[in-house]
C-alpha cells in the first residue's frame, strides 16, 4: 500500500522566518499557478496575481501588511457571461505560532479592522497560500454583469404567468419528438 500523495498549494511561496529582514516582498504568480488558482476558486481564468508585503516580526508573530491586485475573468452568477474583474484590496495578516493541542479554545470577538490570523507551525510560514486565500475570499460568488437583469426577465417570463406549464409541456414533447 502506498502513502497518500499530499498535493502542494496551487501557489506557495515559504518564508523562513529565520530569514527576515525587513524588506518588503513581492509575490507574482506564474500562468501555471494562476491557471490551477482560477480552478481552485471555479472562475474562467486568473490572468495575474500579485501581492506586496511588508513583513515585521514582533517575537513568534509576524505582521504582513501590503496590497493583493488581480486580474480575473469569472462568470455572472446569472447569465453565466463572462465578467473581467479586478481585484485590488490592502492585506493584513498576523501570522502567529499554532496553539498547543493542551490549551482551551477560547471564544474570540473579532473586529473587521483586526488583521486575518493565520497559525504556522515550525519556523516557515507560506506566504503565497496565505494570499491565494485572501484572494478567494475577494471574489464575490454572486457577481452578476450587465446582462443579468435579460437574463432574469428571460427565466420569469419562462417560468411564470398562466401559459408556463403548457410551455414546459411542449418542451418535453419537442425533445422526445427528436
Amino acid at each position: 500500500m502506498t502513502a497518500p500523495e499530499f498535493s502542494r498549494p496551487e501557489f506557495s511561496r515559504i518564508v523562513d522566518l529565520r530569514q527576515l529582514d525587513g524588506r518588503d516582498v513581492e509575490l507574482v504568480a506564474t500562468a501555471e499557478e494562476c491557471a490551477r488558482l482560477a480552478e481552485r476558486f471555479g472562475v474562467v481564468q486568473i490572468d495575474r496575481l500579485k501581492a506586496t508585503l511588508s513583513l515585521a516580526r514582533e517575537g513568534d508573530t509576524v505582521q504582513a501588511n501590503g496590497r493583493l491586485e488581480a486580474r480575473l475573468v469569472q462568470s455572472c452568477a446569472v447569465s453565466a457571461e463572462d465578467l473581467p474583474i479586478t481585484v485590488s484590496e490592502p492585506l493584513a495578516l498576523r501570522f502567529v505560532p499554532a496553539k498547543a493541542a493542551d490549551h482551551p479554545e477560547v471564544e474570540l470577538e473579532i473586529d473587521s479592522t483586526d488583521p486575518d490570523e493565520i497559525e504556522y507551525s515550525g519556523t516557515a510560514i507560506d506566504l503565497g497560500e496565505a494570499i491565494a486565500q485572501s484572494l478567494g475570499l475577494a471574489i464575490d460568488p454572486f457577481a452578476t454583469g450587465p446582462e443579468a437583469a435579460s437574463a432574469r426577465e428571460k427565466l420569469r417570463t419562462e417560468t411564470d404567468g398562466p401559459f408556463a406549464a403548457l410551455a414546459a409541456l411542449k418542451r418535453k414533447q419537442d425533445d422526445g419528438a427528436d
